[in-house]
């Protein structure tokens, strides 16, 4: 696979640029070679093998967007090892139990972290969460700013330690379906899951997507801003792009920093010819009116795209009309952790076939999507909607759910037998186009991360004060989707704000602070069934104000709770 992405493209041109890290500090990018991306990487091969990483090896990397984060994964892909990346914004306890769930014998990070403006205490970071993880043998620490950090025993300087290295690594040999890496993602249970890919059918799928999606033609500048973090940043940012022997540009700061015009601003610097990024930063940018993209030259741009959820119209039209000029192709690319790639895009199509606004419209080559209704029946025809599904295997989709493949039937195969199901609902159009609708479970999309409302839930059942939680996910309207909480205290709780605040405090340390309830409401109790399942479609209803809509409530134990939340909801909102 490193082959793939790296020595195929050495042998035939050495000094193509490779990577284009967009540092944080605006006007400071860094150009990498596939020579020298090659370099980099066997020498950090070496250095993992020198200390005992083998063929089969889990290594969690904890770091920032780099051409060093990016080595660390083609690294571990060339010696065989899997690598398993966690977002540097998560919080140690998040980043131990991956560590932990995984097996993870290293971890790859910095000793710092830059973004917008701001150092991130990475290594501290791990070193509170490795003291919970006993299959941790080494911690390898890079430098990313001069700021010294403590290190103990198990910490080794990795650039210090690369510069000893040989330039030359053999690659592993590796089986088609040997792992490749895993990902973790949010599920509608608390915990989150392990997704595994594999070498073969997700390089390929990878590289093919990358290639027919956006249209990528030799020599073109590709810019998907996405961090490694998510799956976006490993197909869209390393996997695809390399294999194809692209110049892909690393982006580690964030849209607003120094100012709104930063994403633009790279775009003319760079000479950007495919932007892709999420629909959250494009409401955020929208706000800030024109003139931030106006102020810069977008003409190299060809291509623009969407990721992470559905784009709005609003979104749609700005990115469309302001930042293509009416004149690039916008695909609003549909696609999950589990596919590997993008599934649904309005390209690849027939020359200049119409794009409907907002709309993912086609599969990809050999996705073959269905709808289903309530009953297990494919729902034929048109201008239909029902759960989304897939209805043959295709090269880019997960093998499991790591060491749990019960649950991993379960969570995919055993709703729609036959069929994989994504978790999402769709509409069909007159015309046979998809759209998303949104999840069906107890998922939301926060700013494009992908959480489940147990997981919120669990962190804030810690709170001593706090014996009943329902979190639900509310429209937002720059994130897309918040969070929001509905609480039962213990009775003589007195200090409420004062819990409410502690409350954020848990959820950021424990899962990240992007986690963090937007809103915080006491209630006496909570809609519950006779068999004492919370009916959280009620307090939805509650929250976009469709309370005289209530449908069924036979089924609650008490219909007068009712009444007591929306009596609560409305004086919270005042």
């Amino acid at each position: 696979l490193s082959v793939n992405c790296l020595d195929q493209h050495v042998e035939k041109s050495p000094n193509r640029v490779a990577l284009i890290w967009e540092r944080d500090e605006p006007g400071t990018a860094v150009y990498v070679t596939y020579r020298e991306l090659l370099d980099l990487t066997c020498r950090l091969a070496n250095t993992l093998k020198k200390y005992g990483i083998q063929k089969g090896d889990k290594v969690a990397i904890y770091m920032s967007v780099s051409p060093l984060s990016v080595a660390a994964m083609l690294a571990c892909a060339r010696i065989g090892a899997i690598h398993t990346v966690i977002f540097a914004g998560f919080s140690a306890e998040s980043l131990a139990g991956r560590i932990v769930d995984s097996g993870c014998k290293a971890v790859i990070t910095y000793n710092q972290g830059v973004r917008g403006g701001r150092i991130i205490e990475l290594k501290t970071t791990v070193d509170e969460a490795v003291k919970n993880c006993p299959s941790i043998k080494h911690v390898f620490v890079a430098q990313r700013t001069d700021n010294k950090v403590q290190m103990g025993d198990r910490d080794i300087p990795l650039e210090e330690e690369m510069a000893k290295e040989a330039s030359v690594c053999t690659p592993e040999s590796m089986d088609s379906e040997d792992m490749l890496f895993m990902l973790y993602t949010s599920g509608s249970t608390g915990k989150p899951k392990g997704i595994v890919h594999t070498q073969a059918g997700y390089l390929l799928y990878a590289a093919m997507t990358h290639k027919y999606v956006f249209d990528y033609q030799q020599g073109d500048v590709f810019g998907c801003v996405a961090d490694i973090g998510w799956i976006t940043g490993h197909s869209y940012v390393v996997y695809g792009p390399l294999c194809n022997g692209a110049t892909s540009v690393l982006f580690e700061s964030t849209p607003v920093y120094p100012d709104p015009g930063r994403y633009w601003e790279v775009v003319q610097r760079l000479k950007i010819n495919q932007f892709y990024g999420a629909p959250t930063a494009i409401r955020l940018l929208l706000n800030y009116g024109e003139e931030w993209v106006k102020k810069y030259d977008r003409s190299s741009l060809k291509t623009l795209g969407s990721v992470g959820e559905p784009i709005n119209n609003e979104a749609w039209q700005w990115f469309y009309h302001v930042v293509g000029e009416g004149r690039c192709t916008l695909v609003d690319t549909w696609w999950q952790t589990e596919t590997g790639g993008i599934c649904i895009a309005p390209r690849p199509s027939e020359e200049k076939a119409e794009i409907v606004p907002a709309m993912a419209m086609r599969p990809f080559f050999g996705i073959v999507p269905v709808l289903m209704d309530e009953n297990g029946k494919v729902i034929e025809g048109n201008d239909v909607s029902g759960a989304l599904c897939i209805a043959q295997p295709w090269p880019g989709m997960a093998k499991t759910i790591y060491g749990d493949d019960q649950r991993f039937v379960d969570a995919y195969f055993k709703a729609y037998p036959g069929y994989y199901f994504t978790g999402d609902g769709a509409y069909r159009n007159k015309k046979g186009y998809y759209q998303i609708t949104g999840r069906m479970d107890d998922v939301i999309n926060i700013s494009g991360h992908r959480l489940g409302t147990a997981e919120i839930e669990d962190a804030m059942a810690d709170h001593p004060e706090v014996p009943e939680i329902a979190v639900i996910g509310y429209p937002h309207k720059i994130k897309g989707e918040g969070a929001f909480a509905f609480i039962v205290l213990k009775e003589q709780t007195a200090h409420i704000d004062c819990v409410k605040e502690e409350l954020k405090t848990i959820v950021a340390s424990k899962i990240a602070k992007y986690a963090v309830p937007d809103h915080i409401l006491v209630v006496k109790r909570l809609p519950k069934t006779r068999s004492g399942k919370i009916m959280r479609r009620l307090l939805r209803k509650v929250v976009t104000e469709q309370s005289d809509s209530m449908g069924d409530i036979t089924t609650l134990d008490d219909p007068n709770v009712v009444k007591e939340i929306v009596d609560a909801y409305q004086k919270y909102k005042k």
